[in-house]
């Protein structure tokens, strides 16, 4: 039996062994609590305003450095002949920073071999002293229709650079609207594209003055095809398939490999000559006896005038080959188009010809061929514009020119189809038709990583 000694300490195992066990059991007990009160992210789908905002001020959400205010927001571009550093500089930050943003985007865009009129936006913070430069927080740049570079600075200092990518769908857009003001401005209004209204614009020519037959109020919509990016963003374009003025209809379809455009019937709307070979201009004379304004005597005028700014494009009336194109006494520059059927139209006071365009070389209707100018007799720029049957001229205005062709068959099925489909886009309120079933998502990426994740 092993003898009591009061000076070595009692060893019991049991007691220790009781409160290790307990201990870990509080432990766990504990960490199990604590998980359980932290909520499981939820990935919620951002609306095309969210979207926008993150692009674009996602550097300004930072923390302000301590001693400056809240961050503001200051859009930027490049003057000629300036550096990519001095652009940022001149935003009121100091020249070290704007070494170290310029440094922070090497690597992602070329920063030495840069463009005037580059545009990026810099959030900067003011100090609170008001003494000494401000502080960058951020910086977001746009490099294509669908991505944004953001430089934003950490609560630490660090810069640190991301890529925001949107995804980019397919979609047909239905664009209706009244019309308040001139036919560009209402169609953009509701989504319209330049390219989109442009040939609206011409498809309608046949049938529509825009000087003088449109009034405020009066109805239009378009059907077209377009490429948009997640915050609705339209970054190209596709074709007209759709197009009302008035209560005037026109289908597009696809016919000889390219898209013509036809009635509700399928009867091809396309005239053969266009009422209006200069986009938005007014008629200024008409065809007929006048006081001519140069010569100040009564003088047959054997054309219709049409008022324009200097250098307005001037549009073929319809398919045909180059006549002429010279100087011809008082009409200045002159050009001539033979189309068939023994057609002709002539464009006088043009002040240069689109390039490529001399005798002999063949044009489509629509077509630039020249500009609006004010050569030879003539009291300011203007299109003097002549109509040609057998070598003698009509009236612009009254000409009854050839009718376009009518589908049947095969054609007219195919035609009544997709016509049905459109009606339907129409029936549906307007809205506008992915064609893909897939939700495209922001990737938000970190470039020091390399490892995007979807926000």
């Amino acid at each position: 039996m092993q003898e009591f000694d009061p000076r070595r300490p009692t060893l019991r195992l049991a007691p220790r062994l009781f409160t290790a066990v307990a201990g870990m059991a509080a432990l766990g007990l504990g960490w199990k609590l604590t998980a359980a009160e932290v909520p499981t992210p939820v990935k919620a789908a951002l609306d095309p305003a969210a979207l926008i905002a993150l692009q674009h001020v996602a550097f300004a959400s930072a923390e302000a450095q301590p001693g400056f205010d809240r961050p503001q927001s200051i859009p930027v571009k490049v003057r000629p002949g300036e550096t990519l550093e001095g652009a940022v500089q001149r935003a009121g930050v100091a020249p070290e920073e704007a070494r170290q943003v310029v440094a922070a985007l090497h690597g992602a865009i070329d920063t030495v071999n840069i463009k005037a009129g580059m545009a990026f936006e810099a959030a900067i913070a003011q100090r609170r002293s008001e003494r000494g430069p401000a502080r960058l927080i951020g910086l977001s740049m746009r490099t294509s229709p669908s991505s944004t570079l953001t430089v934003s600075r950490t609560f630490d200092g660090a810069l640190k650079l991301r890529e925001l990518e949107e995804e980019v769908r397919e979609e047909t857009k239905v664009a209706c609207g009244q019309m308040n003001g001139s036919f560009y401005e209402s169609v953009a209004n509701v989504g319209g594209t330049p390219r989109v209204i442009s040939d609206a614009a011409k498809l309608f020519a046949h049938k529509i003055d825009f000087s003088r037959d449109i009034r405020d109020g009066d109805k239009f919509c378009l059907v077209f095809d377009r490429k948009v990016t997640e915050s609705g963003r339209t970054i190209e374009a596709g074709d007209l398939e759709y197009a009302e003025v008035k209560g005037q209809r026109f289908y597009g379809f696809e016919r000889d490999g390219k898209t013509q455009f036809f009635d509700e019937a399928g009867k091809n709307i396309k005239g053969f000559l266009l009422r209006t070979p200069v986009d938005g201009a007014r008629i200024t004379s008409t065809f007929g006896a006048r006081r001519h304004p140069v010569l100040g005597y009564n003088r047959a005028h054997k054309g219709v005038d049409f008022g324009a700014g200097h250098g307005t494009p001037i549009l073929a009336a319809g398919d045909g080959v180059v006549l002429e194109a010279r100087r011809w006494a008082g009409y200045g520059n002159w050009l001539r188009i033979r189309h068939a059927g023994k057609w002709d139209t002539g464009y006088a006071h043009i002040s240069r010809y689109a390039p490529g365009i001399r005798p002999g070389m063949r044009v489509r209707q629509g077509q630039v061929v020249a500009y609006v100018g004010s050569t030879g007799m003539s009291t300011g720029p203007h299109l003097h514009y002549e109509v040609w049957l057998n070598g003698q001229r009509v009236n612009p205005i009254g000409a009854k020119v050839p009718q376009g062709t009518i589908l049947g068959g095969g054609e007219l099925a195919s035609f009544k189809a997709k016509k049905s489909r459109i009606d339907r886009m129409l029936a549906d309120g307007g809205s506008s038709f992915a064609s893909s079933d897939q939700t495209p998502k922001l990737a938000l990426a970190s470039l020091d990583k390399g490892e995007p994740r979807l926000r």
